[in-house]
C-alpha cells in the first residue's frame, strides 16, 4: 500500500482474521485480478471474486456508517483548517485531521470488528480468502481515492464537499468584518426619476417543448445527434418546470441520470451514435456499456423505482411478499425459492423480485447463468408478473 490510510485499512483485515494463510491467499486473488465488478455504496463494498471454481462468488464487505452527530464533528473539524480542507480536494487525508476526528471520538479508519465480510463461498473462514481479497482490492481504491472510505462511512464525494463548503463559507463569514455601507440612493427613488415603463408579462408556456433548433455542421469530434439528444432533454426539461414547477431530475443521482438519458434514446437497431452514446455514458459513470444497458432495461419497466429493484437487495415485511409462493404454486409454477425480496426457481430462468412500491418485478436468465434481466410491467400481484403480455 502507498498510502498510510491504506496500510491502516490492511492492518484493520489482518487484526481480523487469526488464518494468516487465508490472508495470503486473498492477497495472491487481489493481485492476480480476481476481483471484478467493485461496487461501493454507503456501508458496504460489493464484488465477485473468482475462486477455484468456473462461477465466482459474490462477496460483500460491511462497515458501520457514522451517524449525523458525528458527520458533524468531522465536517467542522474539517472545515475549521483550510489546510484540511485543500487536502481533501487534492485526494488526500491529512494525518492530523484524521487524528483530530479521532479525539472528538469520531473514528473514520477501521478497528477490531468494525469490518463485518461475507461471502457465497461455503468457506467458513472470517474473512475467508474472497472476503480477504475484496478487503485488500479495497486497500487498492482507496490509496488511490480516500473518498472511498469515507463514502463507506455514509457519505458521498458530492455531499461531502457541498457541506464542507457551506461551513468554510459560513467560517469565513464570521472571520470577515462587516463592510462600510457603500453610499447610494434607494433603488424605488432612482426608477422613480427615470420613469421606467412596467415590465411586459411573461410569455404564455408553448404546449410542449418543441424541436430543437438547426445546428450548423458539428465540429470535428462533436457527435451532432448527441448534441441534439442534449438540447431536447433540456427543452423538455424546462418545459416541465415551467408548467410545474418541478425539476423532474434536480433529485437524481449521476447514475440514475445518465441511465434516464439512455433510456430515451431508441435501442431496436442500435445505430453508432447510440452505441457511442452507451459507451461515453458508462466510461462517465464507471460502469460497463452492459450494466447500462440492464439499468435502461430496469429503468424502462418502472423508472427510479425499476432501477432500485435492479440494485438493490432488501427485507420486505410480512405480508404480500410471503403470500406469493402460495400462490404460485396454485398457478402451476414450479417452488420458488425466497432470498430477501427475491423469489428464484432454483436452476430455473425464472425470478420475481418484490419492490419497495410493493409491486412484482419479473426478471429472466438463461437457465443456469445468474445473468438477471428485466422483463414487462410491474405488477401488483406475483402470478400477473410473470404472464406475458
Amino acid at each position: 500500500m502507498s498510502s498510510w490510510w491504506g496500510t491502516a485499512w490492511v492492518e484493520a483485515l489482518e487484526a481480523l482474521s487469526i488464518d494468516p494463510a487465508r490472508l495470503a491467499r486473498g492477497r495472491a486473488y487481489q493481485q492476480d485480478g480476481h476481483v471484478v465488478s467493485v461496487h461501493v455504496t454507503p456501508g458496504r463494498i460489493i464484488a465477485y471474486v473468482q475462486g477455484s471454481r468456473p462461477r465466482p462468488y459474490r462477496t460483500e464487505l460491511r462497515m458501520h456508517t457514522l451517524s449525523e452527530d458525528a458527520w458533524n464533528q468531522f465536517l467542522d473539524e474539517a472545515a475549521s483548517q483550510p489546510g484540511h480542507m485543500a487536502a481533501l480536494l487534492d485526494k488526500d487525508m491529512p494525518h492530523s485531521l484524521v487524528d483530530a476526528a479521532a479525539e472528538a471520538g469520531v473514528a473514520l479508519l477501521p478497528s477490531r470488528g468494525d469490518l463485518l465480510p461475507s461471502c457465497s463461498c461455503p468457506d467458513s473462514g472470517r474473512p475467508c480468502k474472497h472476503a480477504a481479497a475484496l478487503c485488500y482490492e479495497t486497500a487498492a481504491l482507496l490509496d488511490k481515492d480516500p473518498f472511498v472510505l469515507l463514502l463507506m462511512r455514509g457519505k458521498t464525494e458530492h455531499a461531502l464537499l457541498d457541506e464542507l463548503g457551506h461551513r468554510n463559507a459560513a467560517h469565513a463569514a464570521r472571520e470577515t468584518p462587516p463592510a462600510a455601507p457603500t453610499p447610494g440612493i434607494p433603488a424605488r427613488e432612482a426608477l422613480a426619476e427615470r420613469f421606467l415603463p412596467p415590465l411586459p408579462p411573461p410569455l404564455q408556456v408553448p404546449p410542449h417543448p418543441g424541436s430543437p433548433p438547426a445546428y450548423p455542421t458539428a465540429p470535428a469530434g462533436v457527435d451532432a445527434l448527441a448534441l441534439d439528444h442534449l438540447a431536447t432533454d433540456a427543452a423538455a426539461r424546462a418545459h416541465t418546470l415551467l408548467t410545474t414547477g418541478h425539476d423532474p431530475v434536480a433529485a437524481l443521482t449521476t447514475w440514475q441520470d445518465a441511465v434516464r438519458r439512455a433510456a430515451a434514446r431508441p435501442t431496436a437497431g442500435l445505430t453508432a451514435s447510440t452505441r457511442a452514446l452507451y459507451r461515453d455514458l458508462a466510461a462517465a459513470t464507471g460502469r460497463t456499456p452492459t450494466d447500462l444497458a440492464r439499468a435502461v432495461v430496469a429503468w424502462r419497466q418502472g423508472g427510479v423505482v425499476g432501477l432500485s429493484v435492479l440494485e438493490t437487495e432488501w427485507d420486505p415485511p410480512a405480508g404480500p411478499f410471503d403470500r406469493a409462493r402460495p400462490a404460485l404454486a396454485a398457478a402451476g409454477y414450479p417452488r420458488f425459492q425466497p432470498s430477501r425480496n427475491h423469489l428464484t426457481i432454483p436452476g430455473g430462468s425464472m425470478q420475481l423480485r418484490f419492490g419497495p412500491d410493493h409491486r412484482w418485478y419479473a426478471y429472466e436468465s438463461d437457465p443456469g447463468r445468474n445473468d438477471w434481466w428485466p422483463r414487462g410491467d410491474p405488477k401488483a400481484d406475483a402470478v400477473s408478473a410473470l404472464h406475458r403480455d
